[in-house]
């Protein structure tokens, strides 16, 4: 007997990961950039152009740049996140794009306390969605010039 939980109830980020570079640079032309303790993130609308009339479910991208540190503990802390994102992609916002920036804090930082930051910015990501659909055309009239 395995001690694995069942592969079918695992939830998977394959269909709601970033994967364009010019999806990135969209999202961070149209997105402010937010903060939190160990992170950046930004949260962008999806365009039209840019996903299938069938899927447009929420989408997700890491980064992790060189300034982390070297190959082995970037790639622990796209693991960490990775992992964090797949036990809560639920709450990400449909129609929206997601970018997070991880400090290197993230690297050394207590699980518990690495997930209950991702939950906190996965639900004000939500609620910001939410106000945003609410209030058709507040972001075009805020960017206008006075």
């Amino acid at each position: 007997m395995s001690t694995h939980s069942n592969p079918a109830s695992r939830q998977s980020l394959a269909g709601v990961r970033l994967r364009k570079h010019a999806d990135y640079q969209r999202a961070y032309a149209v997105a402010r950039k937010k903060q939190s303790p160990s992170m950046s993130w930004f949260l962008a609308p999806q365009s039209n152009e840019s996903c299938d009339a069938i899927s447009i479910g929420p989408r997700v991208g890491l980064t992790a740049g060189k300034v982390l540190g070297k190959a082995h503990e970037r790639n622990r802390i796209k693991r960490r996140m990775r992992e964090v994102l797949r036990r809560h992609v639920a709450i990400l916002p449909a129609g929206y794009d997601l970018i997070l920036h991880p400090r290197r804090v993230v690297l050394t930082m207590e699980f518990a306390k690495l997930e209950a930051e991702v939950v906190r910015i996965l639900e004000q990501a939500k609620a910001e969605a939410a106000r945003a659909q609410s209030q058709p055309g507040s972001e075009a009239r805020s960017k206008q010039p006075s």
